[in-house]
């Protein structure tokens, strides 16, 4: 590329309008099968742990404290997940699904990564419980 050439084409660019997206300040819709943040209804899960026992990256812990009163508490890394969803796919009570719209994942602590659903009372237990270590023990020896 000649100089000449060169300093019309940087000339032109200071007219233009840029073509990259300013991303803080204006984001974009993520498309409908975007595979975002896994989000769970404690109210379908029969406590199955199917979705456990697939995942390949062990982002999943199901955690149960009473199976019969259907109380469970799921432990989801964000932060080893590779949102493949085959946990979702594998859930035959569909209590499992990948959010659209939730795929923002920054964090600067490892323990931000880490997400509790249940009730308020079932996290609060489990936490008292077995603290902030992994709780995969926890799933096999709680009482069923």
């Amino acid at each position: 590329m000649k100089l000449g050439t060169m300093l019309v084409d940087i000339w032109q660019s200071f007219f233009k309008k840029p073509i990259t997206q300013r991303y803080p300040f204006e984001r974009l819709e993520a498309p409908d099968q975007y595979r975002g943040k896994l989000v769970w209804n404690p109210a379908k899960c029969n406590g199955c742990c199917l979705c456990m026992k697939d995942c390949p990256a062990n982002a999943i812990e199901v955690i149960t404290i009473d199976k019969k009163a259907k109380q469970f508490v799921m432990r989801y890394h964000a932060d080893r997940c590779v949102y493949c969803a085959q946990c979702v796919r594998n859930c035959r009570l569909e209590c499992l699904g990948m959010a659209h719209d939730q795929w923002e994942s920054a964090a600067l602590k490892r323990e931000d990564f880490v997400v509790n659903y249940g009730s308020e009372a079932d996290v609060a237990h489990i936490l008292a419980t077995y603290g902030k270590a992994s709780a995969g023990a926890a799933a096999i020896n709680a009482p069923e």
